[in-house]
């Protein structure tokens, strides 16, 4: 494809230089007047204490440098009529954003309030940090953003999920050098291999290193020039270099640097599109040099502030109760000519919009920044096409694996959207081996790099994605979904816990932008957690941790919900359910092995529905009066364990009468008032009683069920079993005895704790004991389960 020059300086006009420079030092001015003011915001008289903000919040530091960005993407937008959006990486970068939107008008559209002029302004500073007001980081409150500010790592990651499968946007992404050093950041430099030049739109880094971090130099920043390089060609890049402190010549070297990054992607999407050259393009990159706090104070109190670690935040700190550090502030924002930048009323005058692009493609307002205005409602296939009969008089009597049968739905679901292509699947390395492999046959797995005769199933168009980091995974689909449309994130369950700070952040932002009106909403982050906890019994302890539920249900319950469908089709109807959902974080724990298939599809459907239930053909209680225990389950392999009891009970205390409740959805568990699906107390006690004992055979750790349910009226009747972090390799049944789950505890614990049955029925407590002793024994011997849980069916 060529080689690519280093930066040369662009042939700017005089007129077309003081207009870039215009821009950049009138949202330099307003990056300094969040900080710092609450009132005299154009300098209109000398600064007093009472125009200066009490407590002095934000980050100066990285500021002038996204201004500089924010800056000549304008004018390359406008130029070009590129469509694009900007994934601002270094993490409180808020008043440079913002100052910018407000520039370009797309802040004051959003909130009219604020407006263009200067009483907008006013408000614009006051907010800023500021009770009631706006965060200090770029946010879901400010227009065009698609990253929370402050997720160090994610950004690159998710620039390239907003490329994906839009062919017309240009992603660009401003990665800090103090980002640059995190491990999600350093695996998401791998996701050029995946990027299809034909079908994809393109994504521009621009690596800003100003040198420092909040008090420590950045590594990258101080790597000589040909290592960094050396760098960022072995990462798949061919990186153009800006740098300097002379503003003249650095916007003219950043405007040269552009038109070349943007005629390089030109190039290689037309060759690729039209002339069908399938080789691996060597993509741009930007590294953006600049002093730290660039065109603040140099010196501070006698210490060097400007290109050093003091200029990370407030360079001036005491300018309310110091006349000098006041003076110095006002010479500071003066030193902008505010008077050449704003007209009389505080508008922007037209030098310093010259360059803003109109309408949508304005950074700000965006389409692609606010994806659920582009959402399109997904062509989920029929689930009769793939449910599994299940004869109302025989459950149980036959068995699939749930994650194979969702495979051939997702296998149609992705075909169906072939043509729009705004479905993707990804997950780490783990698409055959969690049962899905029957999406192949409708795409296959997203590769650019080198391929060998022995490889199977990639495809340089592919939909499924799959890279051994669980971060560039993540990051991949939240950048998609925000950008409007669809995807699915399979994985181990306990390697889920490896993004749990990411999950974090994406749960604070839906639950942000459920209180912002032009936010629409966005599809989804869907999880499928497989091979869990209970059928790791092969690979060990380190693959058995069923934890990631617990970190979830701890967040915000408007957005949050988690399913454990206990067989086939009620995995279908979950998953149903999530595909089409809207603003949830929905985590879906599901088996791959072999499961009993215990409801039809229509009472699948009816059992999500209500999302907890009484499995009356699974006990035995009596419609006169309250059972005598109810043994509750939530999760595929606690469900068979718990039928598994009920059947021994049948059989060895004919007279108890026995309650089965299955849950679905776990949020059930809690009161109304603490999560939109909460049961209200009458309901919770009419399914589980008031008195009565509740053995609960729970997928997880037992503790989260008592976390739930711990007001209601029966807590002390409740019993949990679940995973007590005991693991090992070992056979599957083990795995339960071993954690005091198994059916035969179960039993015991019956026995221990319906009043009056201990002594009569001290003789089946003494048989599933020593059922349990010759388990032991037999796996020992034999090195497979016993052959009466290995062979056992519900035969009611």
């Amino acid at each position: 494809m060529g080689h690519v020059p280093q930066s040369s300086l662009a042939d700017l006009t005089q007129e077309e230089l003081n207009a870039l420079d215009a821009h950049w030092r009138a949202a330099n001015y307003l990056a300094v007047g969040q900080i710092y003011l609450l009132d005299n915001p154009l300098l209109t008289e000398p600064l007093r204490p009472e125009h200066i903000k009490p407590r002095l919040l934000g980050h100066w530091g990285t500021s002038p440098g996204l201004n500089l960005v924010y800056t000549h993407l304008n004018r390359v937008i406008k130029a070009r009529g590129q469509d694009a959006v900007c994934v601002w990486g270094p993490g409180h970068g808020g008043p440079a954003v913002l100052a910018n939107s407000w520039l370009e008008g797309s802040y004051s559209e959003t909130y009219p309030d604020v407006s263009r002029d200067a009483p907008g302004m006013a408000r614009l500073f006051r907010q800023f940090s500021f009770p009631g007001g706006v965060p200090s980081h770029v946010a879901p409150e400010t227009p065009g953003s698609l990253h929370e500010g402050g997720e160090l790592g994610y950004s690159l990651s998710h620039a390239y999920g907003a490329a994906l499968d839009n062919p017309r946007l240009l992603a660009a992404c401003v990665i800090g050098d103090g980002e640059a050093e995190t491990g999600p950041l350093a695996a998401s430099w791998h996701s050029n291999k995946f990027l299809d030049p034909e079908y994809d739109g393109a994504v521009l880094p621009i690596l800003h290193l100003n040198g420092y971090k909040i008090a420590n130099p950045t590594v990258l920043a101080r790597l000589p020039q040909p290592e960094l390089d050396d760098l960022l060609r072995g990462f798949g890049h061919e990186p153009l270099h800006v740098a300097g402190d002379d503003p003249a010549r650095v916007h003219r070297a950043m405007a040269g640097a552009m038109d070349t990054a943007l005629d390089r992607i030109a190039l290689i999407q037309r060759t690729a599109r039209e002339e069908g050259v399938s080789e691996r393009p060597r993509w741009p990159l930007i590294v953006l040099r600049t002093p730290k706090g660039w065109t603040g104070p140099a010196q501070v109190d006698g210490l060097p502030v400007e290109g050093t670690w003091r200029s990370h935040q407030v360079p001036l700190g005491e300018v309310r109760d110091d006349p000098a550090h006041r003076r110095a502030l006002e010479e500071w924002l003066r030193s902008y000519r505010p008077e050449e930048l704003f007209d009389g009323l505080g508008r922007p005058t037209g030098q310093v919009t010259a360059c803003v692009p109109e309408g949508a493609r304005r950074l700000g307002a965006s389409p692609h920044a606010n994806g659920g205005l582009l959402l399109r409602e997904l062509p989920v296939p029929p689930l009769e096409r793939y449910a599994v009969g299940v004869e109302s008089d025989r459950p149980g009597a036959t068995r699939h694996e749930p994650t194979r049968v969702l495979g051939g739905l997702l296998a149609e679901l992705m075909e169906n959207t072939s043509e729009r292509r705004d479905f993707r699947l990804v997950g780490p390395d783990e698409t055959d081996s969690n049962r899905l492999q029957d999406i192949y046959r409708a795409s296959g797995k997203s590769w650019q790099a080198e391929t060998v005769a022995t490889d199977e199933h990639l495809d340089r168009h592919g939909r499924v994605m799959e890279i051994l980091s669980e971060h560039t995974c993540q990051g991949w689909l939240e950048g998609y979904l925000l950008t409007g449309r669809h995807g699915l994130f399979s994985s181990y369950e306990a390697f889920a816990h490896i993004v749990d700070s990411m999950v974090n952040q994406h749960i604070k932002w839906l639950r942000t932008t459920r209180a912002l009106p032009w936010r629409r909403p966005i599809a989804s982050l869907n999880y499928l957690l497989t091979s869990h906890v209970w059928r790791q019994d092969h690979n060990g302890f380190s693959h058995q941790d069923p934890g990631f539920v617990d970190h979830v249900l701890n967040k915000a319950p408007e957005v949050v919900r988690v399913y454990l469908p206990p067989d086939t089709n009620t995995l279908l109807s979950v998953a149903d359910h999530a595909l089409r959902s809207r603003d949830y974080v929905n985590v879906v724990v599901a088996g791959k092995q072999p499961c009993f298939d215990w409801l039809g599809l229509e009472e699948a459907r009816a059992h999500c529905a209500r999302g907890a239930g009484v499995w009356e053909w699974a006990g035995t209680e009596d419609p006169a009066r309250e059972p005598d225990v109810v043994l509750a389950c939530a999760g595929d392999v606690p469900t068979e364990e718990v039928l598994a009891a009920a059947w021994l009970i049948r059989r060895h205390l004919p007279d108890l009468a026995v309650r089965v409740v299955n849950v679905v959805d776990l949020a059930r568990l809690m009161p109304e008032g603490e999560h939109p699906h909460g049961m209200p107390d009458a309901e919770y006690d009419a399914l589980f009683t008031r008195g009565r004992p509740v053995i609960f055979a729970y997928h997880g750790y037992p503790w989260l069920i008592h976390r739930l349910t711990y007001r209601r009226a029966g807590h002390h009747e409740l019993h949990v079993r679940g995973y007590k972090e005991i693991g090992t390799t070992t056979t599957p049944f083990d795995m339960v005895v071993r954690n005091d789950l198994d059916r035969y505890r179960l039993v015991m614990d019956v026995v221990d704790r319906v009043p009056g049955l201990a002594v009569r029925a001290a003789p089946v407590r003494q048989a599933m004991e020593d059922a349990r002793l010759r388990h032991h024994t037999w796996i020992r011997e034999h090195g497979t389960d016993l052959p009466e849980v290995a062979d056992w069916t519900w035969t009611g």
